[in-house]
């Protein structure tokens, strides 16, 4: 679980460091696939090989919850503000529990009242009113939600079967969320678009080689270590976070202490239910 709040923590910089930097000004293709290059770099060295059925399975997890994930997401920026980017990611939950509960061949609704009361306290605490324009980038980030949680609970499926250390499935992972962003970047990508700043340069390695290389190990690694409700609720943890951080690091206000106090203290008690209920 300690490993799961520190990713979170750095995980909390990155949507405000993409909208900062490099959104609207470095090309959302070249960026993705830049992140993917250097996490790729960082596990080229443990390197193993492996049959070509287990290649492939890893590679479409990588293509899936990595690539997947930040192609959407950062389509997403077009059409939300990061306030609302940040309500769509509470339903993240659902779709853990979801895939959780389908990957163990349950009854979908046996585990998600703590998913249910993650999203109820990130709603309280993010709930804004929307503009006019943002049904397509509410389907992007869902796409994003449902990705990222796909993947991760396909990850802790893997373990059971998968000798392989993490870090040397992460070189599959990154093979595979590199060759579907490095397509969409030779397909679609504004070479005009090209990171040409100190701080566009900067943030892009920071997002490469740390949130995505070795935040996705640690997250990845982390989410074997707790059951699916914990997972789940932990997703929407991200939320408070990301306020504490624009609070203290850009200058953010909190115009409404009492609901943010109040969607943690719920969020809060769906970790304690899930932690409670564990099945597994």
């Amino acid at each position: 679980m300690v490993l799961l709040w520190l990713i979170t923590l750095i995980w909390a910089f990155s949507f405000s460091l993409i909208g900062v930097y490099l959104h609207g000004q470095v090309d959302d293709y070249i960026a993705v696939a830049s992140r993917m290059a250097l996490a790729f770099l960082i596990f080229l060295p443990f390197f193993q090989k492996v049959s070509f059925k287990q290649a492939l399975v890893m590679m479409a997890t990588g293509a899936i919850e990595i690539a997947g994930t930040y192609l959407f997401l950062y389509h997403s920026y077009q059409y939300l503000t990061v306030s609302e980017l940040l309500l769509f990611t509470i339903f993240t939950p659902l779709y853990v529990s979801l895939f959780a509960d389908l990957f163990a061949k349950r009854k979908p609704y046996q585990l998600w009242l703590p998913a249910l009361l993650a999203v109820a306290g990130a709603a309280v605490i993010r709930w804004t009113e929307l503009s006019e324009q943002y049904w397509l980038g509410f389907a992007y980030i869902q796409a994003a939600n449902a990705c990222f949680a796909f993947g991760q609970v396909w990850y802790r499926h893997q373990t059971q079967s998968n000798p392989l250390p993490h870090r040397a499935r992460f070189f599959w992972f990154f093979a595979g969320a590199l060759l579907v962003s490095g397509a969409m970047m030779l397909a679609k990508a504004d070479w005009t678009l090209l990171p040409d700043t100190a701080s566009e340069i900067t943030v892009l390695l920071w997002l490469g080689i740390v949130t995505s290389g070795l935040g996705y190990l640690a997250w990845s690694y982390g989410s074997t270590k707790v059951n699916a409700q914990q997972l789940a609720v932990m997703n929407n943890m991200l939320i408070p976070a990301g306020i504490a951080v624009n609070v203290l690091f850009w200058g953010g206000l909190v115009s409404d202490w009492p609901r943010l106090i109040a969607g943690c203290l719920c969020m809060l008690l769906a970790l304690w239910v899930s932690k409670k209920s564990a099945r597994e």
